[in-house]
């Protein structure tokens, strides 16, 4: 059985081993001009990749918070709620 010391080290190992992964992955040529373009402010490989992919999951967040905000802007039983919100704050102003 381990010590609650040794278990706390080795589960620090492991998960600062599991952040640290290592990837690799073909690039063609569109990726390398991508890459190339990325990497022209001096960033290495390793930062302009973890760069663009932190970048790629905020730009597909936002695209489905357009996506949803658009179809709630359609929706009739979500704008009279909209509404009922809004009529609600202001009373709680005066």
């Amino acid at each position: 059985m381990l010590s609650f010391g040794l278990y706390v080290e080795l589960h620090y190992v492991l998960s600062y081993a599991r952040r640290m992964a290592v990837l690799n992955f073909r690039t063609d040529e569109r990726s390398e001009q991508a890459l190339a373009e990325l990497r022209a402010d001096g960033a290495t490989v390793s930062e302009a990749i973890r760069q663009a992919l932190v970048d790629a999951v905020r730009l597909k967040r936002r695209e489905q918070m357009r996506r949803e905000s658009l179809a709630a802007s359609q929706n009739p039983a979500d704008l009279a709620e909209a509404k009922q919100v809004l009529a609600d704050m202001d009373e709680l102003r005066v």
